[in-house]
């Protein structure tokens, strides 16, 4: 679905991505894991269109993504959940999700609110409730519901577990590996290595702005020098 081949980019006159190439078929869930700080964000920004490539193609369903903004990065389905979930917080949660929905997928907003309300039941008990006032875990939900809302056919998840408690974690990794179960085909930055392993296809290693490791999940589990470096084993 996604193929991403020389990709660089950066600020003013510094170089974040040197050069970084990645794939994702249909149906997959890729992790894209490092410390912070090597360019996943600005990886996840670029693939997204909030940020111009300096060099490198991207495509997607073999065509190529010229970059247009978000816009055209929505339009092809691309769909980001930014780190820190970035709600409406003096919006209620059906505003929320309703503004999900108002480039992509507008057609269908009834039909892609009931099916977020399935997923993430809490939020049909809050419908009328401010964001802002919800817990960290529940805006978290209604941050990938409304991310949903576009329809998305590539779902990048950035840090989707940052904040939240243990038993909150788990269960926002169960709800990943349910919507990927689904059909989603999904992205997913992520400081917690071993979880996202354990529900990831595959997945790929940054470090300074370039790929360093790649294999299947189990491979990079596997992998001594990542469990030293990301696991402490």
């Amino acid at each position: 679905m996604l193929e991403v081949s020389g990709l660089r980019t950066g600020y003013g006159q510094m170089e974040v991505l040197r050069g970084v190439s990645l794939s994702i078929s249909k149906g997959e869930t890729v992790a894209l894991l490092g410390a912070n700080g090597v360019g996943k964000t600005t990886f996840n920004a670029v693939v997204s269109g909030l940020l111009k490539p300096w060099s490198g193609d991207i495509h997607i369903d073999g065509r190529p993504l010229a970059f247009g903004g978000t816009k055209a990065a929505i339009d092809a389905g691309i769909v980001l959940v930014p780190e820190g979930r970035h709600i409406f917080p003096n919006l209620s949660v059906r505003d929320n999700l309703w503004l999900g929905g108002y480039r992509r997928g507008r057609a269908n907003r009834a039909r892609n609110l009931d099916h977020v309300l399935a997923t993430f039941p809490r939020l049909r008990e809050r419908l009328s409730q401010q964001a802002g006032t919800m817990s960290g875990g529940e805006q978290q939900m209604l941050a990938i519901g409304r991310g949903m809302m576009s329809e998305p056919r590539l779902l990048i998840l950035d840090e989707p577990s940052l904040g939240l408690s243990p038993l909150l974690v788990e269960e926002m990794f169960a709800l990943i590996a349910r919507l990927n179960a689904e059909g989603l085909t999904i992205l997913l930055v992520e400081q917690n290595v071993h979880l996202t392993l354990e529900i990831a296809h595959r997945g790929f290693v940054m470090e300074n702005g370039v790929i360093t490791v790649s294999g299947t999940a189990q491979e990079l589990l596997d992998n001594p020098e990542l469990q030293r470096s990301y696991m402490g084993l």
